[in-house]
């Protein structure tokens, strides 16, 4: 710690700190506009100018940047110095010369950092009387909106963009006065990590433009923590609703998970939420030839309850891994744990289960997105992440940054100032092998990749693992340049003080999960600190795994043999999941399908009954990530109609049918009950109770409002409808309340509906919510980690090493390649991600086409199970020879991959 002195007061604060960083954790409100905690300093605004003095006796001093300026033992400086705060005035001033003052038109108003600094300075006035600066504006894609008038020159975006995120098309073109920021051309901006640019501006530049067609003041929104429920990682989120529509998604902080950023999926794929598609009453098919008909919910219960009591132990139950514990329970304790499908293939539950295995019993410990970034040496084996868990691949290109870093220590130059240290690192990377089927941008940043079908893959994982241990097994024929690679990759593992081992279900290969796991548990014979990352398919896979349960397959042969007659479906389309001909049986079989879901699918098409589940944002649940960190995510806004939670459809059908399990399940009258039973049901979720604040929490004996202080327009609302204002919807859920009213100061993290402090109007208000900025929340309550490592060092590998990959004369592997806009379910049907789902291709290597006569564009005909298909070819000299790389968009699905399957040029008719 350091000494320092503030306006004639003394501090303690983190020497590593700048003045800048260290006065804001300490509660000062000083302008700034250039730095970001995840950015740096570069000292380009001026904006954050305070008076250093040699000592107590110096009585002039200098102005100095507080951003550019270490926070040394010692240091005395002055804030409120009048030549300090003239300055930082004249700054504003004339960054305003050239801005448009456009606050009531303008997207950001109202939520404005500039706006706030503005105040902050005292600037008030303009004086500037001459012709203004004027840019064009460029179309950037259906994500973001582009104002370059408002622009202050701040260089955050391109710093986030080019230099963070790694984005190539987008840059600063021109100099001094005539800086413009932008793309060379429009067109969508490429990087999966765009939307960010939304919150690091601290202007109107770049604004959300998936919330302009339903557009409203950001104070007039109803907001509620969340989790985004399109991948495994559990990023936090805050997301925004009103009159009824989801408008917005925000990230949330967390100081282990996404810190300050979330991927594109996760910020603009909220709107099937709002989608026409969406499931808004209850229906009911007389016979299966009849069209489906809607039915309020009591009459559906009144004629579901009967049908239940019948025979209660011929319903089996599919649930799903993105549905939330609750729900899965919930529809586990009404059919009964023997009874209960996973909703998933045997194979998709055994890679889950298997993971799930190796976390508990190995002694490498789950890494978190946190611990990605510090990694000092990561070996990715057979993910593909940019793709799969995006926010994760932003961690591994922070991960290469670490040891150049330590060139910078030796210099003595901070962690913080970020040219110099740039300068310094002259473009080094950490270690990083990728070894994957095929490639993307994000293998630019690789020391090393290899390409290679999944026997390889999980070949040279077994290799490295054996460099690192001799005890691990090897494969008995190993390619030179395989066993050459892996004594390299060994040797940087065995070197690193933070090495980590990543992988994951996207190969569909139980033997490249058991390869990374052997690798980490090798490492760990060494290193204490090595840990193991996997990722899944869905937002509660892992959760799903824990909760245990039948495979599809199961259920199918349950039916067919008729053990049971009735299925019961809980959010899962699946065809999906299954090829369509035993699905189709499987439904057609059942004398009765009904369905819980929110948006219109296949699966829908063929059920008797459909109930309407609500969303993420009409609903409380638990979600458990990749890690094994189970997370809440809060109602955003009551839903409407028959609209309600899974859990509580299950338990009104039990309560209906007099099920044996009703009076148990009649007790379920909120979230807390379901949670506390599952916690006694099955220990592996004993802490679940911890996770966040039960309903009964209160501060000052509020709740914690879901509105802001200056929600406006509460009775005209509802003017339709009445012209009183009607009483707010009591949440029996949860601590938050669908009101303005309620305690304003801080509520434990779980609990923060949006950020806001006086002064600080913008996301920047974000600082004031931490310990230190940069660093965890106030009362922070980060999830429950409900996975132990084991502490044995003594491990059994896995030794069920593969053959090396053969190529064959009368077929090609083919592989699933997923993309980060369509491969997700609920993502897909955001209206916003039409424009950026590609088409669908088969990738095979030019050697391959040549070998087929075929070239680049032209269609080839292969088969997927009793379905044929014509795609056209893309060519990529990273595939395989002997495997082709389909595209998984909405369309395709990955259930019968991988699988061989010849493929021949197709003759256009």
């Amino acid at each position: 710690m350091a000494g320092i002195i503030v306006d004639d007061r003394p501090y303690q604060v983190d020497e590593r700190e700048n003045l800048l960083q260290a006065c804001l954790s300490l509660g000062f409100n000083l302008p700034y506009f250039c730095w970001h905690p995840a950015l740096g300093s570069v000292g380009a605004c001026r904006q954050c100018a305070v008076k250093q003095f040699r000592n107590e006796h110096d009585r002039e001093g200098h102005l100095v940047m507080a951003c550019m300026t270490p926070a040394a033992d010692g240091t005395r400086i002055s804030i409120e110095d009048p030549e300090a705060k003239t300055f930082r005035a004249s700054v504003i001033e004339w960054m305003m010369a050239n801005h448009p003052h456009d606050c009531p038109v303008c997207d950001e108003g109202g939520e404005c950092h500039l706006q706030d600094m503005t105040v902050m300075t005292g600037h008030a006035y303009r004086r500037y009387r001459f012709t203004k600066r004027t840019f064009r504006n460029q179309d950037l894609g259906p994500f973001i909106t582009h104002e370059m008038n408002r622009c202050i020159q701040c260089y955050r975006c391109v710093r986030f963009y080019r230099n963070y995120a790694g984005g190539r098309d987008f840059d600063a073109f021109g100099s001094r006065n005539h800086v413009y920021f932008g793309r060379h051309e429009d067109g969508a901006l490429e990087n999966e990590f765009s939307g960010n640019l939304v919150e690091v501006c601290p202007t109107g530049v770049f604004d959300d433009k998936t919330l302009m067609p339903h557009y409203t003041r950001k104070w007039d929104l109803q907001t509620a923590p969340s989790v985004c429920t399109h991948c495994s990682l559990g990023c936090n989120t805050i997301a925004g609703e009103r009159y009824g529509t989801l408008r917005r998604i925000l990230n949330r902080y967390h100081s282990e998970v996404n810190g300050y950023f979330l991927c594109d999926r996760g910020r603009f794929g909220y709107d099937f939420v709002n989608s026409e598609a969406r499931i808004r009453r209850p229906k009911f098919r007389p016979n299966r030839d009849s069209q489906a008909i809607t039915m309020d919910k009591e009459m559906l219960l009144r004629e579901l309850g009967p049908l239940l009591a019948d025979k209660p132990s011929r319903i089996i139950g599919i649930g799903s891994p993105r549905a939330s514990l609750e729900a899965n329970f919930a529809l586990r304790e009404l059919v009964g744990s023997e009874r209960f499908s996973l909703g998933l293939s045997a194979r998709d539950a055994g890679l889950s289960s298997l993971i799930l295995d190796i976390l508990r019993r190995g002694p490498a410990p789950s890494a978190s997105i946190h611990d990605v970034e510090q990694a000092d040496a990561v070996l990715v084996l057979g993910e593909d992440l940019i793709n799969q868990a995006p926010r994760l691949a932003l961690a591994v290109r922070q991960s290469v940054c670490q040891q150049p870093m330590q060139i910078a220590d030796k210099l003595g130059i901070p962690r913080w100032h970020d040219a110099a240290v740039r300068e310094a690192a002259h473009a080094r990377l950490g270690p990083l092998f990728i070894a994957a089927p095929h490639s993307n941008w994000f293998t630019d940043v690789a020391t090393e990749t290899y390409h290679g079908a999944p026997d390889d893959l999980a070949a040279l994982g077994f290799a490295v693992a054996h460099e690192l241990d001799q005890a691990s097994p090897t494969p008995s024929i190993l390619n030179p340049a395989i066993g050459s690679l892996a004594k390299r990759i060994a040797a940087v593992l065995r070197q690193a003080k933070r090495p980590i081992v990543i992988s994951g279900t996207a190969c569909k290969s139980e033997t490249v999960i058991q390869s990374a796991a052997n690798v980490a548990w090798a490492l760990c014979k060494t290193r204490t600190t090595a840990k193991l990352c996997y990722c899944l398919p869905e937002s509660n896979s892992l959760g799903l795994a824990m909760l245990g349960g039948k495979s599809l397959e199961d259920a199918f042969s349950v039916v067919k043999d008729g053990e049971a007659n009735t299925i019961l479906i809980l959010e899962n389309d699946l065809y999906r999941r299954a090829d369509p001909l035993p699905v189709d049986a499987f439904l057609k079989t059942a004398s009765k399908v009904i369905l819980l879901d929110n948006l219109e699918h296949d699966t829908m098409s063929k059920a008797d009954m459909v109930l309407p589940a609500g969303t993420f944002a009409e609903s409380d649940g638990t979600l458990v990530n990749n890690e094994g960190r189970a997370q809440r995510f809060y109602q955003v806004f009551p839903a409407e109609g028959d609209v309600q939670e899974s859990w509580r459809w299950i338990r009104d059908l039990a309560v209906a049918s007099g099920h044996p399990r009703q009076s148990n399940m009649a007790a379920w009258h909120k979230l807390d009950d379901v949670v506390a039973a599952l916690a006694d049901a099955i220990p592996t979720f004993q802490r679940l109770t911890e996770v966040a604040p039960p309903e009964k929490f209160r501060m000052v004996g509020q709740k914690i409002p879901r509105q802001t202080h200056r929600f406006t327009g509460r009775t005209a609302i509802h003017a339709p409808l009445t012209m009183h204002e009607p009483k707010p919807v009591e949440d029996a859920d949860s601590p938050l309340s669908f009101s303005m009213e309620g305690y304003l100061g801080q509520p434990p993290s779980p609990l923060i509906t949006h950020y806001w402090t006086p002064g600080w109007n913008s996301v920047q208000a974000l600082n004031k919510f931490q310990n230190e900025v940069g660093g965890p929340l106030r009362q922070e309550m980060p999830g429950v980690q409900l996975i132990e490592s084991s502490d044995k060092r003594t491990v059994m590998y896995f030794t069920d090493v593969p053959a090396p990959f053969q190529a064959r004369d009368d077929g090609w592997l083919i592989l699933p390649w997923y993309q980060v806009f369509g491969s997700e379910e609920l993502s897909a049907r955001a209206s916003a991600m039409a424009e950026r789902i590609p088409k669908p291709v088969l990738m095979l290597h030019p050697d391959d086409a040549a070998r087929l006569r075929v070239k680049s564009g032209e269609r080839a005909e292969f088969a997927l199970g009793d379905r044929l298909h014509r795609l056209p070819v893309k060519l990529g000299a990273a595939v395989p020879r002997g495997t082709a790389a389909l595209t998984i968009v909405p369309g395709f699905t990955d259930t019968a991959l991988p699988t061989w399957s010849p493929i021949i040029r197709a003759v256009e008719s």
